[in-house]
């Protein structure tokens, strides 16, 4: 709302300063000339207007010279006036106000979506993921040209906080009490704790995962509060490890996270306990023809441990984790099936 805020200050103040000159007008035709209120006002207008109307009542030699400086300050006064909203009008200033009011409002809406703290090439990497399999988020950083930079790459504008991630009330404007996850990002290893921090602090339930900058700061990280830690240069020299070693499987991977035209995707849904599908065996919603989802693997409740290709006669539970892969929209129907 701070450009809001800003437009309607401005407009405040200009009039203000109309009232005040009314005020200052009618006062002086009241006291000098003896009118009243509502001649000295009807005066007051018809002079810093400039509409050439005739005097009310004939003026005295105070009055006349009051009248001049009206006169004047009316000039001035609707100047100044004009010159402000048609800078407001013309800088673009109201509009985008307005916008930023609507963004606040469709955060404000959000539920169960996920913040990326940090608008650098992480973020917005995590950002065209997000939208490419259909989740909401919100981005927050301090810097607005970086989110302006994020939004030109990926071809949209993307809902947005202009602040820093580590604080409280920025959080909360981006609907940390009601998000399924966070994102920390930013530049160095402190500020990605502190975002861990204040993120857990606010919504401790929220699963917050973090970007490791350094080596040796992984623990560090942790005990923080994040709930997995992830090493760019880690990560970076496993897949080249493995473009050697492994290419086709690699390439398969690639197809479906670079290939603007793949819509296919690693997927995993949390099995709740009203779901439809619980006590059913996993075969109804394996798939293996035609564009079903493939159950790739299943994680029971209260394990860790993967059920790689589970039994087709396999029942689902709740609480079980299905890994899952297949065509987003199909993706799709299955999560609306297992949780509605």
């Amino acid at each position: 709302m701070g450009k809001l805020a800003g437009v309607r200050d401005r407009l405040l103040f200009v009039f203000a300063l109309l009232v005040a000159c009314l005020a200052t007008g009618t006062a002086g035709y009241h006291l000098i000339e003896g009118w009243s209120l509502f001649d000295s006002l009807y005066m007051t207008v018809i002079t810093i207007g400039t509409v050439g109307y005739g005097e009310t009542h004939p003026l005295s030699h105070g009055g006349r010279l009051f009248t001049m400086f009206m006169i004047l300050g009316g000039i001035g006064l609707f100047t100044y006036g004009f010159t402000a909203i048609t800078a407001i009008v013309v800088e673009g200033e109201l509009a985008k106000a307005f916008r930023r009011m609507r963004m606040e409002q469709s955060i404000a809406h959000l539920t169960d979506h996920f913040i990326i703290c940090g608008a650098g090439h992480t973020g917005g990497v995590i950002c065209a993921e997000l939208r490419k399999t259909g989740r909401d988020f919100v981005v927050v950083d301090r810097d607005p040209a970086a989110i302006a930079t994020l939004s030109q790459r990926l071809g949209f504008d993307v809902l947005n906080i202009v602040g820093d991630g580590s604080d409280d009330a920025v959080l909360r404007s981006a609907g940390v009490t009601r998000a399924a996850g966070v994102f920390a990002v930013l530049a160095t290893d402190q500020d990605n704790a502190f975002v861990v921090l204040s993120a857990k602090g606010l919504n401790p339930k929220t699963k917050v995962l973090a970007c490791q900058k350094s080596l040796g700061v992984r623990e560090k990280l942790m005990r923080s509060g994040a709930d997995g830690v992830v090493d760019p240069e880690f990560i970076g020299g496993l897949r080249l490890a493995s473009e050697m070693i492994r290419p086709v499987t690699v390439g398969f991977l690639d197809s479906m996270l670079r290939n603007k035209d793949s819509h296919f995707r690693f997927d995993e849904i949390s099995v709740p306990s009203d779901s439809p599908v619980i006590g059913h065996p996993v075969g109804k919603i394996k798939g293996g023809e035609g564009g079903c989802p493939l159950v790739v693997a299943v994680v029971a409740a209260g394990s860790d441990d993967y059920e790689l290709n589970p039994s087709v006669d396999r029942p689902v539970r709740a609480g079980d984790r299905l890994v899952i892969l297949g065509e987003t929209e199909a993706l799709g129907g299955l999560r609306k099936r297992v949780l509605s």
